[in-house]
């Protein structure tokens, strides 16, 4: 018990010191990754609007996402209309600069426009027009970033989280049935035949889920549907996922012959949907916090072979979707980095190895 004691003490100092080296070093988590996989992260256009923003980018991260501005309601909000101005500046922006850039997302249930499903008369369209309508935002969106884009998140959370249910009975699945998947990275590949295609969802690792993913995965493989990649996006807490369960999810997702990233990790520091008493970012949640991201990267490192890029969603704590998600206004601290843009004592976790 004191040799336990004594050992979570030298690593709290450990990663206390290398959060500290941090701050006055130039090298970034892509310096410390460089010989594992690309480390990545979720931006909007308003981060390039700052220098100091930028630059950070650049020290740390060697891979681009569009949190939002790729997304199928952001970028063709109309039928015959398109927006192209913030996923034109990130490209751009990764282009100068020398970073990779992941697609995120062609197909998903939630930000897709109405008019996708419905007619003039505001009735469901059928089968065949919804998919068509599908190839032609597609075509358009990969075509325009062919040979910039290296990967992309084809179909985003399909399937479902009910227990007795396979597919998320979602508009896609009550109008197509389960073909739109399919056609989905068809038309992907069409359109960039090099690009990386990704099916990305979340609950990953939940036993259940994983089988169902799995078993959906399994399938498009058999039938020749150009699935070259699973992503698991990484949204985790202080306690969630086990290192067994995330390992045992790895390598069944790799024993399908396909890459696997983690695309959209942060790790909350809330386990439940209530509003604490105090909002402070307490020292257990710290220590619990650092602990997780340690074991995260351990595992991350030793499945090498099959993981090829880490993706974090949202650049630091300043800013998180899980301010609002699943409790409005409730602040979290789910990132490496704190509001001021310094690395956490998690950072040192992460990059002391």
């Amino acid at each position: 018990m004191m040799r336990s004691k004594y050992l979570f003490v030298a690593m709290l100092t450990i990663s206390t010191t290398f959060a500290a080296y941090a701050q006055h070093s130039p090298k970034g988590l892509k310096d410390h990754y460089k010989d594992y996989f690309p480390i990545g992260v979720a931006i909007t256009p308003r981060h390039l609007q700052d220098s100091a923003t930028r630059a950070f980018l650049l020290q740390h991260f060697n891979s681009l996402t569009a949190e939002n501005a790729m997304k199928m309601e952001p970028v063709h909000p109309e039928a015959d209309r398109y927006q192209w101005g913030g996923a034109d500046a990130i490209v751009q922006f990764a282009m100068e600069n020398g970073l990779k850039v992941r697609g995120h997302t062609l197909c998903w249930h939630n930000q897709a426009p109405k008019w996708m499903f419905y007619d003039e008369k505001g009735q469901l369209v059928g089968k065949d027009t919804l998919l068509n309508r599908l190839r032609t935002h597609i075509h358009e969106v990969v075509g325009r970033y062919k040979g910039r884009i290296y990967a992309w998140d084809v179909v985003n959370e399909a399937v479902s989280d009910g227990r007795g249910e396979f597919l998320r009975n979602s508009l896609w699945y009550k109008i197509c049935g389960e073909d739109f998947i399919a056609q989905a990275f068809r038309y992907a590949h069409e359109a960039d035949p090099e690009a990386v295609l990704f099916y990305n969802d979340y609950n990953t690792e939940d036993p259940v889920k994983r089988d169902k993913i799995y078993r959906l995965l399994k399938k498009l493989r058999e039938a020749n549907v150009p699935v070259h990649a699973v992503g698991l996006q990484g949204h985790w807490s202080i306690k969630d996922p086990s290192r067994e369960r995330l390992a045992s999810a790895i390598e069944q997702y790799a024993s399908l012959g396909i890459n696997i990233q983690i695309t959209e990790l942060d790790v909350s520091v809330f386990t439940n949907n209530k509003m604490p008493e105090k909002p402070d970012f307490t020292a257990e949640q710290q220590m619990l916090q650092e602990h997780q991201y340690r074991m995260l990267f351990d595992t991350f490192r030793k499945y090498r072979h099959v993981i090829t890029g880490v993706t974090f969603w949202n650049v630091s704590d300043r800013s998180s979707w899980l301010d609002n998600f699943p409790v409005k206004g409730r602040k979290n601290y789910p990132l490496l980095f704190d509001e001021t843009l310094q690395p956490k004592k998690a950072y040192g976790s992460v990059v002391g190895f």
